[in-house]
């Protein structure tokens, strides 16, 4: 890749700055195996660059073509997905999901009481799309002691690789939701759902359509729910932080599960991906949805989907529950798939107007539309709340733009 960090408008020498930070923080005292960073602007490369190691064990260097779980990453791409079949006309934002999941028609609300003996009601109002893309449809992870998460799990709702989406959802039908629609913010599975809305509105497999209608136009050859045979050689081992800060191999790069068959096709945390790739989307949503001639949605489509749709211009702080997420709350709102920042003082950090979301390994993307800015990190590091990259990478960045 040529880079022109001038013709990006940035310092060079400063922007120079994300490799000593890098490595001398973080690959050098073995806090990550390594990682990649791309830094583009106007459409101009100005930085990347690959440090460090994709596998410890084996002591193999990131190679600028390695391929990473980007997890929570799959988000706004199945998000995009579904807006393009807003775009022929298939559904409306407010229309409610029961129009294509009947079956949901009779979910309850939790009130009160233990998983036993639950107390429940009807929702006060019906769940739709625009919640199902902004996380507000009273869904959860499953992951608590909360009486609704402990019903996801009697229910076996762990998106299994050996389940289908229709399973999936079936299993869902038989959970309370954990709030009112639209009445709070918390992550869930709902993208997943998102995944299945895209398969059961286009009459097609979710993982066949990504590829026909987002892979094939953008060039991102790589990029699936699983990893091929002749590919496997290029793919990073995961790793987990222990208690006494060293690294645990959990996931190896060469014996991964996404090398295996699955029967379910994630739309919420199940693709791999390469920094080229997501460059790729990336460069699409900067572009106001067009990439290399090919258009994939409208630029009014991205407008309305990195928007703020939390209601009366709330951020996160006062609106979500729980905090598990890829994001600060603080300053921060939550569009159609992607969060915003919605104020530089508000939220303490550069980047009014960008939009961004991560994954669990602690990889990161953002898109500027003000300063036409586009910024991706990958590593493989869980759990993704433990080093705030984005902010450190926020401030070196923007601290190297010139003009």
């Amino acid at each position: 890749m040529d880079l022109e960090p001038e013709k990006a408008g940035f310092d060079a020498g400063r922007l120079a700055r994300i490799t000593d930070h890098l490595e001398q923080n973080y690959v050098e005292p073995g806090k990550i195996a390594g990682c990649q960073v791309l830094v583009s602007r106007h459409g101009y490369l100005a930085y990347f660059k690959s440090l460090g190691r994709a596998s410890i064990e084996r002591n193999e260097a990131l190679a600028d073509d390695a391929i990473f779980r980007i997890y929570s990453m799959t988000k706004p791409v199945t998000s995009i997905a579904l807006m393009q079949l807003y775009e022929r006309g298939l559904f409306q934002l407010n229309d409610p999901v029961t129009r294509v999941i009947p079956e949901w028609a009779g979910q309850q609300v939790y009130v009160s009481g233990e998983l036993d003996n639950l107390e429940t009601r009807p929702p006060r109002v019906p769940m739709t799309f625009r919640h199902m893309l902004s996380h507000r449809a009273g869904l959860s992870y499953g992951q608590s002691r909360h009486p609704v998460d402990e019903a996801y799990q009697e229910q076996g709702i762990n998106r299994d690789r050996g389940e289908t989406l229709r399973d999936f959802i079936e299993k869902l039908a038989h959970v309370p939701l954990m709030y009112d629609p639209g009445e709070r913010w918390l992550y869930s599975l709902a993208t997943d759902v998102c995944g299945y809305l895209v398969e059961a509105l286009s009459g097609q497999p979710f993982d066949e359509y990504l590829a026909e209608h987002i892979f094939e136009p953008l060039g991102m050859v790589d990029t699936g729910f699983r990893v091929s045979e002749d590919r496997v050689a290029r793919l990073t081992s995961n790793y987990q932080r222990r208690v006494d800060k060293g690294l645990d191999l959990i996931d190896d790069g060469r014996d991964s599960r996404y090398s295996k068959p699955t029967r379910f096709f994630s739309g919420g945390g199940g693709l791999v991906s390469t920094m080229s790739d997501y460059y790729r989307f990336c460069e699409m949503l900067r572009r106001g949805g067009e990439l290399d001639g090919r258009r994939v949605v409208s630029p009014r489509t991205i407008d309305l989907m990195t928007r703020n749709h939390l209601p009366d211009g709330a951020d996160l702080a006062g609106f979500a529950l729980g905090s598990f997420s890829e994001t600060a709350y603080e300053g921060i709102g939550f569009g159609l798939g992607f969060a915003m920042t919605l104020g530089q003082v508000e939220s303490g950090g550069y980047g009014a107007g960008d939009y961004y979301w991560g994954g669990a390994a602690s990889t990161i993307f953002w898109v500027d539309p003000a300063e036409d800015l586009v910024v991706i990190f990958l590593t493989q590091l869980m759990p993704s709340g433990t080093f705030n990259f984005r902010g450190q990478l926020k401030n070196i960045i923007y601290g190297a733009i010139t003009n």
